[in-house]
Order: C-alpha cells, then structure tokens, then sequence
C-alpha cells in the first residue's frame, strides 16, 4: 500500500517521498533529487506551501489543512476546498492562461496541488503596493482575467444545462462561502472574537460601525447577493494577497474561495483593496521611497488612481 493512500500533513522530508511516487512531478525534475531544494513558504492563513526545485526544474506543491493554520485545531476547515482551487484554477487557466498559473497535479486524498513555481522576480501585489512599486500593465491584465472568467462562465456566453452544472458542483464548497459570509459580511459588525483594530485609537470608530443600523442594513443585502445570485464562477477571495506580479506579468492566485456568485464580489474586492492601498501610501513612506509623487492633490498623476479609473471603465 503506497505510504499517501490518506491524507497526512506533508514536510520538506516526507514531501520529496511523495514527489518521486507522482511521475508527472518527478518528470518535471527530470527525475534528478542530487540537488533538489524543498523549501516552505506558507505566509497564509490556511495552507502549506513548498517550492521545490533543482537545476531541471521547479513547482509549487500546496497543501490544505483541515484547519485554520494561523488559528489551530480550534478553527476545523474542510481539506475538500483544495479540490475547487483545483477545478477553478484549471477554468481560469483556460479562460485565461496568460495570468494564471498552470496545474501540473492534483490529490484529492492529500488535498495537495502541484503547480507552476511563479519564480523571481513574481512577487505578491501586496507587498509591491507597500514597497510603492508601480505596475503599468496591472489594470490591463486584471482587466482581461476579470472579463473572461466571469463572462466566459455565465449565462451571458453558456447554456443553462452548462451553468447549472457547474454551479451544482461548486456549492460543494459551502464550508468556504460560509466562512466569506462570516469574516466579510457579519462579524466586522458586531463584536468578535478575531475582530480587530488599533485599540483605543479606533475604538470609537469600530463601536460606531456596530452601532450604525442602515450600514448593517445595506450589508445584510450584500449577503443576500453573495449567497443567492450564482452569476458567475468567481475567484472569492481576490485581494492583492491573491495576485502575483512583476512589471510585465500579472498571475493570479489562491482561488480555493472559488464559487458561482455575484460577478461584483471579485471586482469590487479587488478595486477595494487598491483603495485601501492608495490610502496607506503616507503610512508606508520612508526616506527611500517618500512617495510625493503620490500626494493626494496630485492624484491625477498616481498610477493607482489610474488603475482603479482604468478597472471602474472611467478612462
């Protein structure tokens, strides 16, 4: 009986183990494990991430946990969401090969996912918003991921027998939907357990959130949207923590939140982590980077402005 017939946590050791039992993983290292380097990169809430590597080759090999890795055993999660990463990011890959990555595995009794390694010098779009860096092309690939995933799966471009198909297969995912309807729509309202906010600078704003009653009302209809119009397969999850760059390449990322739901979660999550990111910017100014090109009354001029005007169909 092969040693991964059920699921176990993975680590550097045991992993090059598995690689070498799945041919179309080994073959992408030309079998060759002399020089191999297996390093785990997990910065997330949820997942293990590996990169592995040699002078042949490389992957990424992401594994789901059946928790909550930041939080513990306490919080259980489903390791079944590893299987809709899988099946969104083949669609996406589809719809959109230049800005997804491509899978080379996947194993649903590991909850395991090999894939393309989105090497240097790829970093997350968060962390290249907060170091200032700009992206010239960012809104332009954005744009075309957003377009195609979401028009090419709804009823706009398919028939019903397909979009009913699919929607069927992914409210399976119901554990994830459930966990989005949890930290975005009710729990940032009222108190929480892992609510939380710069205390007591913010302590009035946050108390003035839980008691404004039209804003809850206005957000209760948001998560009448989310959980009942399956418009199109959406990424669910699509913050710049979700998405890979350089300044020629934009790769998107971690669709393991991904469902048929309203087409305007993915676009305005998106547009409103830029927003967020055009705010922190005076936040993360230092002596190498002061950012006065992105002062607020020359905002014509800042190339996140732009991008969220270029994403909005303003320009």
């Amino acid at each position: 009986m092969s040693n991964f017939s059920e699921f176990k946590p993975l680590n550097e050791k045991t992993l090059i183990e598995y690689i070498k039992s799945i041919p179309a993983l080994s073959s992408k290292l030309a079998n060759n494990f002399s020089d191999l380097s297996v390093k785990e990169v997990g910065d997330g809430n949820l997942n293990f991430v590996f990169i592995v590597s040699n002078t042949n080759g490389s992957f990424v090999i992401k594994q789901a946990l059946p928790y909550v890795r930041c939080i513990g055993e306490s919080w259980p999660m489903t390791k079944e969401r590893a299987y809709f990463e899988s099946l969104a990011l083949k669609e996406e890959g589809k719809l959109s090969p230049d800005h997804v990555p491509e899978v080379y595995h996947f194993d649903r009794t590991m909850s395991l996912i090999g894939m393309r390694y989105l090497e240097p010098p790829h970093i997350i779009l968060r962390k290249g918003l907060i170091a200032g860096v700009e992206y010239p092309l960012l809104a332009d690939h954005m744009s075309d991921f957003m377009a195609n995933t979401l028009f090419f799966t709804s009823l706009l471009y398919r028939s019903t027998t397909e979009h009913k198909r699919d929607v069927a297969e992914f409210c399976g995912n119901v554990e994830l939907c459930r966990l989005t309807e949890q930290v975005v729509f009710s729990d940032p309202y009222k108190v929480s357990e892992y609510n939380r906010w710069t205390s007591p600078n913010l302590d009035r704003d946050a108390e003035a959130v839980r008691e404004d009653n039209l804003l809850k009302l206005e957000v209760a209809e948001l998560k009448s949207k989310f959980c009942e119009r399956a418009q199109a397969l959406i990424h669910g999850d699509l913050h710049t923590g979700s998405v890979m760059v350089t300044r020629e390449s934009t790769q998107v990322i971690d669709p393991e939140f991904a469902f048929y739901g309203p087409m305007g979660f993915d676009i305005g999550a998106f547009l409103g982590n830029l927003i967020l990111a055009f705010f922190s910017q005076d936040g993360h100014a230092d002596q190498a980077n002061d950012r006065k090109h992105m002062i607020f009354f020359r905002e014509s001029t800042l190339w996140i402005c732009k991008m969220i005007r270029q994403l909005s169909y303003i320009d």
